[in-house]
């Protein structure tokens, strides 16, 4: 059964640092901070996605950012896309379940 969500978000944060290495940390810290939202959330290779009510997920996106810059990264780039319907928008499950099988 699917869940009804009133948002959805991609987010990918990407981080402007000399060293790969380093890029990588500061996306991984990103990541473990959404994880301990508790929130339904997917990790793909060029972004995360959540769902949630709309202030749950701009809280995400705005923390993203301040956790990037805490990290050392004073030059971040943040890409983003939004689904919002308060009666709710289409799952990730709904969005990609039929190609997992």
């Amino acid at each position: 059964m699917n869940q009804n969500y009133e948002a959805s978000m991609a987010i990918q944060i990407l981080p402007r640092l000399e060293e790969k290495q380093d890029n990588i940390r500061v996306i991984d810290k990103v990541i473990e901070n959404i994880k301990s939202k508790g929130i339904n959330m997917v990790v793909c290779p060029f972004e995360t996605v959540v769902e949630g009510s709309l202030n749950e997920i701009l809280d995400i996106l705005k923390e993203s950012i301040l956790i990037a810059e805490k990290e050392g990264a004073k030059d971040i780039l943040t890409y983003i896309k939004i689904a919002y319907n308060p009666l709710g928008v289409m799952s990730i499950d709904e969005k990609i379940s039929k190609h997992n099988k």
